[in-house]
C-alpha cells in the first residue's frame, strides 16, 4: 500500500509585524515546530482526514463537486487549487494530521497546515510544482487566503516552503528572498492566551492607513518606503492622535526592518545588536496597541533571565511571543514557564518535506 509523509514549518516574524498591510517588507524565519500528515492510498475515491490534535474528523468525496460550506476549508480548498491545475487524485486517501505549532497563537500554524496540505497532494500527483518553494507558495496563499476572499500576505507561505531565514516583499505579487544566514538561540512563549487575529489585524490596519493617506494627502512627496527617517518622522507629528504615534511606531519598525535586514544579509549577526533591535520592535509595537499584558510579562521575564531581546510574534492580541537568547536557552524556557507561558526551544529548520514511504 502506498504511503507518504509530509511536514511543513511554523514560523517567527522577526521583523516588520503590521507592516505588509502597508507594502513594507518583513523577515521571518522558519522554526522546527511542524504541521506532519502521513497519508495512505484508499481503494476508493473518499479522502478520510484525522485531525486528533483537535478531535476532528473530515470526510470528503472525489466525486462531489467541491464546495465550501463554511469558511477556513483548507482541505476542500486544497483540493480545489490540485484541480485548477489539472492535477486530480485517481484514488482516496487516509491521513492522519498532527503538529506541534500552537494553534491560534501567531506562529503560523494554519498556513503550515495548508502548504503541508498542498505538498502532499503535489507529491501524490507527482507535480513538479511540490518540489519549487515559490509556486508551492502561491498556490498556499491562493487555498487560504484568495479562496476565502480574506486578507493577507504570503509572509507565512513562503517561510513553511522555503525555510531557513528569508525577506519578504510584502506588495503584490510578493516576493520572497533567502537571507545567507543561520540564526541560533530562539525560545518561542506562548501566553496561552488564544487572539482574534482578523479584529486585531482590522483595527491596525484601519488606523495605519488613515494615518498614511493623511500624511500623503499633506505632503504628496512623501513615499513609505523611501522618505528618509527625519522627514518622515516630522510628517507624522504633524497628525492628531492616535494616528500620529501609530505613524510614528511603523516608521521606526520600518527603519528596524531596513537595518535588520543589511545586518542578516551580510552573514555576520551582532548578536547584541540584533536582540536590541527585536527588543526596540516590540516597544513600537505596544505603541500600536498590538501587544497585550501577558505577551509584556513574557518578554520581560526573558529579558530579565538573560535573553538579548524579546518580543511578540504574529499580530499581537495574544498567542506568542518569542526570545533571542544564544546560550541562555533554557534558562529563559524555565524563566517565561515561571512567568505562566509555555516555552519551547527552537530552531531554525528548512522548509516543507515530503517523502513517498511505499
Amino acid at each position: 500500500m502506498a504511503k507518504w509523509f509530509v511536514q511543513a514549518p511554523g514560523r517567527l516574524c522577526l521583523f516588520g509585524e503590521h507592516q505588509d498591510y502597508l507594502g513594507l517588507p518583513v523577515i521571518a524565519t522558519a522554526i522546527d515546530l511542524f504541521i506532519r500528515m502521513e497519508a495512505e492510498k484508499r481503494n476508493n475515491d473518499l479522502i478520510l482526514v484525522n485531525m486528533p490534535d483537535i478531535g476532528e474528523t473530515e470526510v470528503i468525496d472525489l466525486n462531489a463537486p467541491i464546495v465550501y460550506e463554511r469558511s477556513r476549508q483548507y482541505l476542500r480548498s486544497g483540493l480545489k487549487v490540485l484541480r485548477d491545475l489539472n492535477y486530480n487524485l485517481s484514488h482516496g486517501l487516509t491521513v492522519t494530521v498532527r503538529g506541534d505549532i500552537p494553534i491560534n497563537a501567531g506562529t503560523a500554524s494554519s498556513s503550515a497546515f495548508v502548504i503541508a496540505w498542498l505538498k502532499l497532494l503535489l507529491t501524490i500527483c507527482q507535480a513538479p510544482e511540490a518540489d519549487e518553494p515559490e509556486t508551492l507558495s502561491r498556490l498556499g496563499h491562493k487555498a487560504e487566503v484568495v479562496e476565502f476572499g480574506e486578507p493577507g500576505g504570503m509572509m507565512d507561505h513562503f517561510a513553511a516552503s522555503f525555510g531557513g531565514t528569508i525577506f519578504v516583499d510584502t506588495r503584490p505579487p510578493f516576493k520572497a528572498e533567502r537571507l545567507p544566514v543561520q540564526l541560533e538561540g530562539f525560545v518561542l512563549g506562548d501566553t496561552l492566551e488564544r487572539k482574534e487575529t482578523l479584529e486585531v489585524l482590522r483595527q491596525a490596519k484601519e488606523q495605519a492607513l488613515r494615518a498614511f493617506k493623511q500624511i500623503q494627502t499633506n505632503h504628496p512627496d512623501f513615499d513609505i518606503h523611501t522618505t528618509p527617517t527625519e522627514i518622515a518622522l516630522a510628517y507624522a507629528e504633524e497628525l492628531p492622535e492616535p494616528l500620529r504615534s501609530k505613524a510614528i511606531a511603523h516608521i521606526h519598525d520600518r527603519d528596524l526592518c531596513k537595518k535588520a535586514k543589511e545586518m542578516l544579509s551580510s552573514g555576520e549577526v551582532k548578536p547584541e545588536r540584533l536582540g536590541e533591535m527585536l527588543t526596540e520592535h516590540q516597544k513600537w509595537l505596544r505603541v500600536l496597541g498590538v501587544s497585550t499584558a501577558k505577551l509584556d510579562l513574557l518578554v520581560e521575564a526573558a529579558l530579565n533571565a538573560g535573553a538579548l531581546g524579546a518580543k511578540l510574534n504574529g499580530s499581537g492580541g495574544g498567542g506568542c511571543m518569542f526570545a533571542y537568547a544564544p546560550n541562555k536557552q533554557h534558562e529563559v524556557a524555565e524563566a517565561i514557564e515561571r512567568a505562566g507561558g509555555k516555552a519551547f526551544i527552537v530552531s531554525v529548520t528548512q522548509g516543507a518535506y515530503a517523502q513517498v514511504c511505499g
